[in-house]
């Protein structure tokens, strides 16, 4: 366990000393920044107002930005090592391969999630400070989507990293998967799918195994408990597995993928030729 601390210290000094995590951190943060000065709390849009209107919007952009930005910035966390003898350096002192895999996957999380909660909570402070009321239970339920959103992210660039022997494959292998993540969260999937006379039941259920969709569903669960901005397929989804349901589902399902990529690429980094 201490060198499994130890290891995620370093990486967190690590990427505290590279350009990417300042970068991202502006990213969030000057977006933040961006709504206050816009007045998105002062703004109503179907409905939404206050710091449910800037919880919206900052949703949105959460969907598209953190997982390009974990999986560009992670995806090459150990093969980066590899390909600069670093990995071999670090295991020529008394370390585990599993206490250098989980603690490099510690420190990341602390890195890629710390930022954007920090943002969040920013704007719920900002939120209030403007006379808005705080809704506990959305800001509980999102920090929860975000942390899942991060875990599954994290867990595919993980596996991709150990996978591949060049940061540039991997870096390519991520943008593929943030590409066909994106593309197929509605619109490609479900108009392919009814092009082929798919039954409709099969549609919603391929379509909620993508994280970006539950994570989508789920955050609009939290504005929209009718979910009525997502048409008839709403109906489905209420009926099948109710509000609560959905939103245990939006939460744990990332979460428990993001942990099976993770550990599916420790099995991959030790068996295989690791230098």
């Amino acid at each position: 366990m201490k060198n499994l601390l130890l290891i995620g210290y370093l990486d967190i000094r690590e990427s505290l000393r590279a350009k990417w995590f300042y970068v991202y951190a502006f990213v969030f943060g000057g977006l933040m920044g961006l709504f206050f000065i816009s007045g998105i709390t002062d703004s109503v849009v179907m409905g939404f107002t206050g710091l449910s209107r800037l919880l919206l919007v900052f949703m949105q952009v959460t969907i598209i930005i953190l997982p390009i930005f974990i999986l560009i910035t992670t995806v090459k966390s150990i093969s980066a090592d590899r390909e600069s003898n670093v990995l071999e350096y670090m295991l020529s002192f008394p370390i585990s391969l599993r206490a250098y895999y989980w603690g490099k996957f510690a420190g990341r999380f602390v890195t890629v999630f710390f930022p954007v909660i920090v943002a969040l909570f920013i704007g719920v402070a900002w939120g209030m400070a403007k006379g808005g009321d705080l809704p506990w239970a959305m800001i509980t339920l999102y920090s929860a989507l975000i942390f899942s959103l991060c875990t599954v992210f994290l867990g595919i660039a993980f596996f991709i990293s150990t996978l591949v022997k060049s940061h540039d494959i991997a870096l390519g292998l991520s943008f593929t998967v943030w590409i066909i993540l994106l593309a197929f969260i509605d619109v490609a999937l479900i108009g392919l799918m009814m092009q082929n006379r798919f039954s409709d039941d099969l549609i919603i259920a391929v379509a909620m195994l993508n994280p970006l969709e539950a994570f989508r569903i789920g955050a609009i669960a939290l504005f929209d408990p009718e979910l009525t901005v997502i048409g008839p397929v709403a109906y489905y989804l209420l009926d099948s597995l109710g509000h609560t349901m959905l939103m245990i589902y939006a939460v744990v399902y990332p979460i428990l993928l993001g942990m099976g990529f993770s550990v599916l690429g420790y099995l991959a980094f030790r068996r295989k030729d690791i230098l």
